[in-house]
Formats: structure tokens, C-alpha cells, sequence
């Protein structure tokens, strides 16, 4: 079996996300930028992984994505099959007819489908969360993303000074003189 880069970089993109899920949602061009994962490749990812309720999005100004579960929740083997990354060692897939059709199983299906077993049981004892302070206490920094207002921060120095007559009777006292 092995892993594809679908596999690997949902993982390491759920991780990104994991890391960050006390900040508010998180833009996936941001994922994409600190990762050096393709944008549309993080897309297609977490339209999968939100049909798998592991992500939320949220629209808008300040969107992007959050956990869509507890990080101690989610597992790699949640992550994995999410995404559709078969976790399988068996050369037929599981139909047990390694040989051809009705030949059924080769000799060494049991070795692979037993592989099969330990692998998503090693996969589903691992959650995000573990990876996530693993990160953590490697010294990973977490940027703070500055807040972007609406509104500038700075006063207005000059105040605006309106010159039209506010009235009808300024206007016309302004047109006798």
C-alpha cells in the first residue's frame, strides 16, 4: 500500500487547519501559500472533507475554514478515507479474487487484507489533535494573520467643512448678499 500525495497533503492541510482553529476560519490560499500546495488541489480536497463533516466553511469577508469536529475527534483514517485514498495492500481490492474470477484468492491475500487491518487501526489511533502538538512541540510557529478592518484605525485629521447653505433661508440669504 501506499500512500498517495491526496492522502498526504489532506493530512498535512488538516494539520495547517488544526493548528490555527483558535484563530477563526483560515483561507485555503493561505494553506496553499504556507504549504506549497496547488489551491485547486486544496479545493477539491476540502470539498470532500466537508462532505465528510471534518471541515466547515464559512463565506464571505474574513471566511475560509475551520474543523468541523474537535481536533481529539478527527483521526488520520478519518482524514484518509474522507479524500477517497484507498487503504488497501491486496491486489484485487478486497474482492478476494486475486487470481481472476473464479479462481478466487492468491495465496498471499490473507498477509495483505491482515496489512490492511493493522494499517487502519494504526491510522485510526492517531488523531489530529496528537498531530497537531506534535507540531506544536517541535516549536512550529503559529502566525497571528493580522485582523483587516473595515474601517480605518486612524482619525480623520481635517474635519470636512461643508460650505453650502444647509437651508432654504441660508440659500436665499446667501444669493442677496
Amino acid at each position: 500500500m501506499r500512500l498517495t500525495t491526496k492522502g498526504r497533503f489532506a493530512v498535512t492541510a488538516m494539520i495547517d487547519l488544526g493548528l490555527r482553529a483558535n484563530s477563526g476560519p483560515v483561507a485555503l490560499a493561505a494553506i496553499s501559500a504556507r504549504q506549497q500546495i496547488s489551491l485547486s488541489y486544496l479545493e477539491q480536497l476540502f470539498g470532500k472533507l466537508r462532505r465528510h463533516e471534518l471541515v466547515e466553511s464559512t463565506r464571505g469577508p474574513g471566511g475560509g475554514y475551520s474543523l468541523g469536529r474537535k481536533a481529539e475527534d478527527i483521526t488520520v483514517a478519518d482524514i484518509i478515507v474522507a479524500v477517497d485514498e484507498p487503504i488497501d495492500a491486496t491486489g484485487c481490492g478486497g474482492k478476494e479474487s486475486c487470481m481472476g474470477e473464479d479462481t478466487g484468492k492468491c495465496m498471499t491475500h490473507d498477509l495483505w487484507a491482515s496489512l490492511n487491518q493493522k494499517m487502519i487501526e494504526y491510522l485510526d489511533s492517531i488523531t489530529l489533535k496528537k498531530l497537531v502538538d506534535d507540531q506544536i512541540a517541535k516549536g512550529v510557529s503559529i502566525e497571528e494573520a493580522p485582523v483587516k478592518r473595515a474601517i480605518s484605525s486612524v482619525p480623520v485629521v481635517k474635519p470636512i467643512k461643508i460650505t453650502a447653505p444647509n437651508s432654504v433661508f441660508a440659500l436665499g440669504g446667501a444669493l442677496t448678499k
